[in-house]
């Protein structure tokens, strides 16, 4: 089958003193090519794990991720990452951040030129390609790192909480990029984020993990990501059916974090 396959995926993690934190189990999902997820969760269900074995980071303990009927084995071009900071090339102007990948795989800039300043254009970064990194705000080397993994031309783009150090007015602005960038480009996103209102808004589809062991708790298919392409954000918000779904995960999510205090209390 095509598209990405999370097949009984578990994760243990060995401590020094002989004991071990299950952070994954049993984890199943597919998504077909195109599809944009959200993921989110309480504190610790193993959000990011799940990322990091999709990007090939880390290995299952159990199960295995296929791509396309290959199996993930380590960290490829064909799985881009976007993590919550940059982590750009401070060295570097802007072209050359969002050109890496191209000229590190050795390709002459006639093959690879014409598509960077494209994606400069479309992330609104083309009056600014030959600022250093230094320079720019937050919100613009967000816009540089998406780029960047764009400019790769992934299968799937793994978003880590791109979004969570921006300003709110930014971060919007943000949403609506991703938006428009995942229908323009057809690529497959999967999105981490601790914000319930952000995972309603982008995620076509919308999974809940529960608490350790992280495990799918709920899924949700959402018509709220499509009605968001080229659209006032704010005004998809007050869509038939948004605010309730915001308002019944949140109150999940609650219910889970007051599950997990009342543990760590009972085991003081």
């Amino acid at each position: 089958m095509s598209g990405l396959s999370i097949e009984n995926v578990s994760m243990r993690f060995d401590l020094p003193n002989g004991t071990s934190v299950q952070a994954l189990k049993d984890v199943s999902l597919h998504l077909n090519e195109g599809e944009l997820m959200s993921v989110l969760g309480p504190s610790g269900c193993g959000k990011t794990t799940l990322l990091n074995i999709i990007a090939g980071f880390l290995a299952p303990t159990e199960g295995e991720i296929v791509l396309n009927h290959h199996k993930v084995v380590g960290p490829n071009a064909e799985r881009g990452m976007v993590f919550q900071q940059g982590a750009l090339f401070e060295w570097m102007d802007v072209r050359d951040n969002v050109s890496f990948g191209p000229r590190m795989k050795r390709q002459k800039e006639a093959e690879w030129g014409e598509y960077v300043d494209h994606l400069l254009a479309v992330t609104g970064l083309a009056e600014f390609k030959d600022k250093a990194i230094y320079e720019l705000s937050g919100g613009m080397q967000q816009r540089v790192a998406l780029a960047r993994c764009l400019a790769n031309d992934p299968d799937v783009i793994l978003m880590d909480e791109p979004l969570g150090a921006l300003d709110a007015l930014t971060r919007e602005k943000m949403q609506g990029l991703v938006l428009k960038l995942w229908k323009e480009t057809g690529k497959t996103i999967i999105l981490i984020t601790h914000s319930v209102e952000e995972a309603v808004l982008l995620g076509e589809r919308l999974v809940v993990m529960a608490p350790r062991p992280g495990r799918i708790h709920k899924e949700y298919r959402l018509p709220f990501a499509d009605m968001g392409v080229g659209a006032d954000l704010r005004e998809v918000k007050h869509a038939n059916g948004y605010a309730e779904t915001r308002e019944e995960i949140l109150e999940m999510i609650w219910d889970m974090e007051e599950e997990i205090m009342g543990r760590t209390e009972a085991q003081q």
